[in-house]
């Protein structure tokens, strides 16, 4: 059964992962972030972006070297699909380990600020700390979305690398 043999190479699992890593970017960058945005309260929609930013990273860190290893001979020794895929998953690794950590650090300070004063971060009459506050928020968040922006560009290049190896006919 030709269709069924398919499943022993690696194919039809380096496909669906990168459709995935694709289609959650994708998903999670333009629909699922800015309707929770204007859909839930602030604090809940902090809340909801706190758990579900680690794992979307941790994807975006793991399946670029899946790809890596699944992929095929004329894609594993491509440059430029080499590059996209270590890009992609260098960039979901640093959102994982280091800006999205921060990221929440500089809300929990801003939440404590916020009790402190008896105001939220953005409403008018804040101190200078809130202010500060919100400035390094807003520099560390801008941060993060372009390097997720990047992340989405390198996996759309390899995107293109594949689809151009699958009309090809992979070998």
């Amino acid at each position: 059964m030709p269709l069924l043999s398919v499943l022993s190479t690696t194919a039809p699992y380096h496909l669906f992962a990168y459709s995935v890593l694709f289609g959650s970017t994708v998903y999670q960058s333009f629909f699922v972030g800015i309707t929770a945005y204007r859909a839930l309260p602030r604090q809940y929609f902090s809340a909801l972006q706190i758990k579900v930013f680690p794992p979307y990273f941790a994807m975006q860190t793991v399946v670029p070297g899946f790809l890596l290893l699944t992929a095929p001979f004329s894609i594993a020794s491509d440059k430029l699909s080499l590059s996209s895929l270590v890009i992609a998953g260098a960039t979901g690794l640093v959102n994982l380990a280091y800006i999205g950590p921060q990221t929440v650090k500089l809300m929990n300070l801003r939440k404590a600020q916020e009790a402190k004063e008896g105001k939220k971060s953005y409403e008018d009459g804040v101190s200078d700390d809130m202010k500060k506050l919100n400035k390094k928020f807003g520099i560390v968040h801008g941060i993060s979305t372009i390097v997720n922006l990047g992340t989405l560009f390198v996996t759309a290049v390899y995107g293109v690398v594949l689809a151009d190896a699958i009309i090809k006919g992979f070998k």
